[in-house]
């Protein structure tokens, strides 16, 4: 299947759509939960690993004017509700913060290709972190209604950045959790710990978000288990979010020959072993 018809599976779905904001709050130090509603049903036309450009409120001392992208948490379960998950780090994901339950906001969607879970799959292993934990919550509620066995590499900072029931959200899976405060999270670490559970089982995909340390090192591994494929979903900077932009191409290999290509449209998920590692580790 070719960039062009990944994202045109969707394309006449998106549209601007003004919710209104049910749900707001804490879920940590760091990261808050949205829930939004709207008259339309995104439950249905809203996949995995596809995201939606945001409008920040504007405050006093904050006024963010691009739409800021964002994974979707989670759809459903009344048909027009939304949800995202985010970290507070930077203007606009501040000036985010600010909503209040009740008020409004205005989202454009959904946009980018999917994770791709066929029917053969049986087993996945999904290597996760940070925000990226959030990108691929819905995967793993896809993965659990399909009866799909779910086997799950959770790295964070410290045990209180975790997030572990947010992710998990009820689904049943064979969980190891990393972290940086003990030297766990470590490359050499996490290297012999994804390899004992490839060897002990086979896992069809390899699936991850959140971290390009992760990601060069996924693609390493799993050039050692080509029974598996791998795919990623890219994080990125971007401004218009459907492919006007280029603000946030990347470099790729297909077969031997190096294209850009833009996150936002051809993307944000890619096979593993298409990225370039010539990218700053996170």
């Amino acid at each position: 299947m070719t960039e062009r018809a990944c994202f045109q599976r969707n394309a006449e779905a998106v549209a601007s759509h003004r919710c209104e904001v049910v749900e707001h709050r804490w879920v940590n130090d760091r990261y808050k939960y949205l829930r939004l509603t709207t008259e339309v049903d995104l439950a249905a036309i809203t996949r995995p690993g596809q995201f939606y450009q945001l409008k920040c409120p504007s405050t006093d001392d904050m006024k963010p004017f691009l739409l800021r992208p964002m994974s979707v948490y989670g759809v459903g379960p009344a048909p027009g509700t939304i949800e995202f998950l985010y970290n507070v780090t930077g203007l606009g994901t501040k000036a985010l913060a600010t909503l209040a339950v009740g008020g409004q906001m205005d989202i454009v969607g959904p946009l980018g290709n999917t994770f791709v879970l066929d029917a053969s799959v049986r087993r996945i292993l999904v290597v996760a972190r940070g925000v990226g934990l959030a990108t691929m919550a819905p995967l793993l509620q896809l993965a659990a209604r399909s009866g799909i066995a779910i086997t799950a590499v959770m790295s964070a900072r410290a045990p209180q950045d975790l997030m572990r029931d947010e992710f998990l959200r009820g689904a049943q899976a064979d969980v190891h959790v990393v972290h940086d405060s003990d030297g766990s999270s470590s490359v050499e670490a996490v290297e012999a710990l994804v390899r004992r559970l490839m060897d002990a089982q086979h896992h069809d995909v390899v699936y991850t978000c959140g971290s390009h340390r992760l990601l060069m090192l996924l693609q390493q591994v799993l050039k050692d288990y080509p029974q598996t494929r791998g795919e990623v979903a890219m994080e990125q900077r971007m401004a218009c979010g459907m492919g006007v932009c280029l603000s946030c191409v990347r470099l790729f290999d297909h077969g031997g020959d190096k294209r850009f290509l833009r996150v936002c449209r051809e993307g944000p998920v890619f096979s593993i072993d298409q990225v370039v590692g010539e990218v700053e580790f996170g």
